[in-house]
């Protein structure tokens, strides 16, 4: 039997062996593609010359993407008082301090982020076991430790997404919806792009970026061309 259906083998037939697309094509490709019934998530993966058993090779930190995911994000606060009131006039979901740890340290995880203020990791720190194999721990390095709760809120609803290297070396990242129009799949890929370059740490030797694949849920990957950085917007309007 093969692995893949009939459309996933007669999409992955349209990408030569050994091609490499610029990423306007790249997109253009993956819209032509229609694979599924449902919105496909279209994805990008970053290999890395990273050597991630060093902590100073490892990437980690947010991005906001100019046109959001196209996805509903859950959020789950962790904070008392006023700050607790502001988090449910910003949009969280889910508003807790002592009460929502514990249904956490119970196996609620029900959310695709969670944010705490600085006064609750105490509480918060004791789940590392529950939200630390998610990579749902609430983090500093990535907004999600403060006090501004309003803005974290507003910044993840409205499209910020955290990224990091795996054990290989490999950045995942969701940039939008097959939905989206070209340009804002471009646009959103060229922000993520220009992060990856800006979070070259400074001891990677070597080539930084080996390889960049494009490709949307449930469709195969379309390499892209790593030497096509700039001006990929200007290639949209032409």
């Amino acid at each position: 039997m093969p692995k893949h259906g009939k459309k996933y083998r007669q999409a992955d037939s349209a990408i030569p062996t050994g091609s490499l697309f610029a990423p306007l094509d790249a997109v253009k490709l993956i819209k032509d593609q229609e694979l599924t019934r449902f919105d496909a998530t279209v994805e990008v993966h970053f290999r890395l010359g990273v050597n991630v058993r060093h902590a100073d090779q490892q990437l980690r930190g947010t991005i906001a993407l100019p046109h959001g995911t196209g996805r509903s994000v859950t959020v789950a606060v962790f904070a008392e008082g006023d700050k607790a009131k502001e988090a449910e006039a910003a949009g969280a979901d889910f508003v807790g301090g002592a009460d929502l740890a514990k249904r956490v340290a119970e196996g609620f995880t029900d959310f695709d982020v969670a944010i705490a203020t600085p006064d609750m990791m105490g509480e918060v720190g004791k789940l590392g076991r529950v939200l630390g194999p998610a990579g749902k721990m609430p983090n500093p390095k990535t907004g999600t430790v403060t006090f501004d709760i309003t803005k974290a809120v507003e910044d993840v609803k409205g499209g910020k997404v955290e990224y990091r290297t795996d054990r290989t070396g490999i950045v995942h990242l969701g940039i939008g919806k097959r939905s989206f129009s070209t340009e804002q799949l471009v646009e959103n890929y060229q922000s993520v792009l220009d992060e990856i370059l800006r979070a070259k740490p400074a001891a990677t030797k070597g080539r930084y970026i080996k390889s960049i694949t494009l490709a949307q849920t449930m469709g195969p990957g379309v390499p892209v061309d790593t030497t096509r950085t700039q001006n990929l917007l200007e290639e949209v309007a032409a």
